[in-house]
């Protein structure tokens, strides 16, 4: 009798889900459909009669003046010197500017003037993706934020072929399922990693794990499974995609993992303008008076600048008054919005608090010939993030010619500050006493020496040209356009 009931609920049961689940394929189906009758409604025709292949990017903060940034504007150069019947949309939530204002802002920031113009599609529902919407559980608010923007998007225009190029994988399935698009993405950071996951696991305090959660064994397990329950749905939505490109070997080695796609999956190194860096003379020092030591990356949280400025005021007490060159440290970055801008205020407020305000200057949104100016004059590059994805601050400052001194670990690690034709290229450092000893050992080398290393570490950042990158970019992207 137990049996019966069982099947008597069971079968009924089964039927009522198989009866949902073709209702949900038929409705799925249907909005694409809808999608598709609309596309043919929102696109016209060419000159020569032809219509031009959309190819769409989902950049939503396109005008900040990022690597991220840098990547998409040389990848549409790219694309347009290579097709000639393709029409670039940027989708994007700066709707605070016009399109030719962020074109402009694009040529002023990186050097990028685009060969045809861009279509702008001006989403209203950014704030789903910022970080401040979500105080917990912020990676899968974000990440359900960006399907809903994602949305928008769809409907305001449906390319032929969507490139997300910030990270919202959570869009890929959107644009592949119900846009009908052939889908490709630029990664340069894991939404999640495998790195995130070991930092619960080991409870270790970090900007990401706040302490009330180390010190609680039962919060560390139910954050535990919840980052094992986002990866399993970051690697779901990941591998919907068609072409996946990452900008260095350490991001290869977490998306393989996560993603489990490696047939369409091809490391291209972000374009980093070495040229214009390499434009400036290479000389020995001249000064001796003052040496100026550089950063320069965008104000987010994980650059770490606190642990330049305790690094820096660490260095300036340990260093012995006397006839010594005087220091200074420059903070170059990017403020994308309120949050950075704080963020900056804290930055200051930590230079007072440390008694360096007076050595400290902070640089914000600067144009790209003061960059190199104040590059040109540094001795020292300065980076501190803990697992860069890539690191194209790093490289523009080996370029300019400074000595580098980066954070032991991601890409300034695995690709970037590595022995060239056996040679050393710059330092790496890992806390606040590793980076205030090696500032101290690069600035007591001989000027001699110094060059020596600014040498090697200019012929090295060769391969990370804007040239290197449209060849592999054309090559990785290529199928999405067979």
């Amino acid at each position: 009798s137990c049996f019966r009931l069982l099947c008597s609920l069971l079968i009924p049961a089964l039927f009522l889900s198989g009866i949902l689940c073709v209702c949900l394929v038929v409705l799925l189906w249907g909005i694409r459909l809808w999608i598709q009758q609309r596309k043919k409604q929102l696109t016209s025709a060419g000159k020569d009669g032809k219509r031009p292949l959309l190819v769409a990017f989902f950049h939503p903060y396109c005008n900040a003046g990022g690597g991220g940034e840098r990547v998409l504007w040389c990848a549409i150069r790219t694309l347009q010197k290579k097709y000639r019947n393709v029409t670039c949309v940027v989708y994007t939530g700066d709707r605070d500017v016009t399109g030719e204002e962020i074109v402009e802002g694009a040529f002023r920031r990186f050097n990028i003037k685009l060969i045809h113009p861009v279509k702008f599609v001006f989403l209203e529902k950014r704030y789903l993706v910022e970080a401040s919407l979500y105080p917990h559980f912020t990676l899968l608010g974000q990440s359900l934020g960006s399907a809903f923007l994602g949305w928008e998007a769809l409907l305001k225009c449906v390319p032929d072929i969507y490139i997300d190029s910030m990270g919202y994988a959570f869009t890929l399935p959107l644009f592949k399922y119900l846009g009908g698009c052939r889908v490709g993405c630029y990664v340069h950071y894991p939404t999640i990693s495998t790195d995130m996951l070991s930092v619960v696991r080991n409870q270790d305090t970090r900007f990401n794990n706040a302490a009330f959660i180390t010190n609680n064994p039962l919060f560390s397990k139910f954050k535990l499974l919840y980052y094992y329950f986002f990866a399993f749905m970051y690697g779901l939505v990941g591998s919907c995609s068609d072409v996946i490109v990452v900008n260095s070997s350490w991001t290869l080695n977490h998306i393989l993992s996560l993603w489990r796609a490696g047939a369409c999956t091809s490391v291209v190194y972000p374009p980093c303008d070495v040229q214009t860096f390499l434009d400036i003379p290479l000389e020995e020092e001249k000064s001796t008076t003052e040496y100026s030591i550089v950063s320069v990356s965008q104000f987010r949280p994980e650059k770490d600048h606190p642990l330049q400025i305790r690094a820096f005021a660490k260095l300036l007490k340990e260093k012995r008054l006397g006839q010594q060159p005087s220091l200074k440290l420059i903070l170059i970055g990017g403020c994308r919005n309120q949050q950075d801008e704080e963020r900056v205020n804290n930055l200051k407020h930590l230079c007072e608090e440390l008694g360096v305000s007076n050595n400290v200057t902070f640089r914000i949104n600067i144009p790209f010939e003061e960059l190199k100016r104040h590059l040109a004059e540094a001795t020292i590059g300065l980076h501190t993030m803990w697992n860069e994805h890539f690191g194209i601050g790093v490289v523009e400052c080996m370029a300019a010619g400074t000595v580098i001194l980066a954070h032991n670990s991601g890409g300034p690690k695995l690709d970037i500050v590595v022995p060239y034709e056996g040679h050393i290229t710059g330092f790496l450092a890992e806390n606040e006493d590793n980076y205030a000893e090696t500032m101290a050992y690069i600035l007591s080398l001989s000027p001699e020496k110094r060059l020596e290393i600014r040498e090697n570490a200019r012929r090295s950042v060769h391969r990370f040209s804007d040239q290197h990158f449209e060849e592999t970019f054309l090559l990785s992207v290529e199928p999405l356009f067979k």
